[in-house]
């Protein structure tokens, strides 16, 4: 396996930041689910920006086309495939990513079960699919976090990046199992941010809000649905991936070694609308 030269290896300072730790500049950012939606589009965003993507996804065939989309944009990147639910094949995609690249600077936990969940009544949900929804999108989590701390704290540097939903917020009716592993999230960022903090690694969560992407759901909200969201914000259109590209670049440098176990809105202001 080819193995990928790079230069600089981050630390966190404690100095005041300056304008060059806001880049992203040569940053391994692994992120899961990187293969549609949020996740690919913040896997072309960060190698736009000069990081290298690791576009990790069950479906290998679609992270493939990822990277190729990055490297025709003259992005660097390489897919992995991996079932963050499994231990095994989870602790195979950070030794393939610590084989190539050397280190793993951030991580986004934005691997989910969502587009294909069916909405119910919470004492209707099959067991199987609630197991199923909170060991892929809490486990799943977990497991990453798990698997990358070591090499983090050996480069005391490392940004870990859990992605919610305004779900847990708004408490979504007929959507247990999902609002609940988002919940879950939050608590666990907070948690792991107490026992990271003092390696240098930072533990956030980003919560966006109703978000349209290029995966089809099995249950898609109506337009109506779209456009009375959509008015309930402060900023009054709707959300698309690229909305989340800035705070994730804020989190992912340097200029944000102050910031750890905090869970930020990225909802256009839903959540301060009346």
């Amino acid at each position: 396996m080819t193995t990928t030269t790079l230069t600089h290896t981050p630390q966190d300072s404690g100095v005041p930041a300056s304008a060059r730790d806001l880049s992203v500049q040569e940053r391994v950012v692994l992120i899961t689910g990187a293969a549609q939606g949020i996740g690919r589009e913040l896997a072309r965003q960060f190698a736009a920006a000069g990081a290298f993507s690791v576009v990790a996804d069950l479906n290998f065939d679609k992270a493939q086309a990822v990277v190729k989309e990055i490297h025709d944009a003259g992005g660097t990147g390489f897919a992995v495939k991996v079932d963050v639910s499994d231990e095994t094949s989870v602790t195979s995609m950070v030794e393939t990513v610590m084989e190539k690249c050397g280190r793993i600077d951030v991580l986004i936990n934005n691997a989910s079960i969502f587009a294909t969940i069916e909405k119910g009544p919470f004492d209707q949900i099959p067991m199987e699919q609630w197991e199923q929804v909170l060991k892929v999108n809490v486990t799943g989590s977990y497991l990453c976090v798990r698997a990358v701390a070591a090499h983090m704290r050996a480069a005391g540097f490392g940004r870990i990046i859990n992605i919610s939903s305004d779900s847990v917020t708004r408490g979504i009716g007929n959507y247990l199992h999902y609002v609940t592993s988002k919940s879950a999230l939050i608590g666990m960022t907070n948690a792991l941010a107490r026992e990271l903090g003092g390696d240098g690694i930072t533990v956030n969560c980003v919560r966006p809000g109703m978000i349209a992407t290029e995966v089809e759901r099995t249950v898609n909200p109506t337009i109506e649905v779209r456009e009375r969201a959509a008015s309930q914000q402060c900023i009054p259109r709707g959300m698309v991936p690229t909305d989340l590209v800035g705070i994730m670049f804020f989190l992912a440098t340097p200029a944000s070694a102050f910031i750890t176990g905090q869970t930020i809105a990225c909802d256009g202001g839903y959540t301060h609308s009346s």
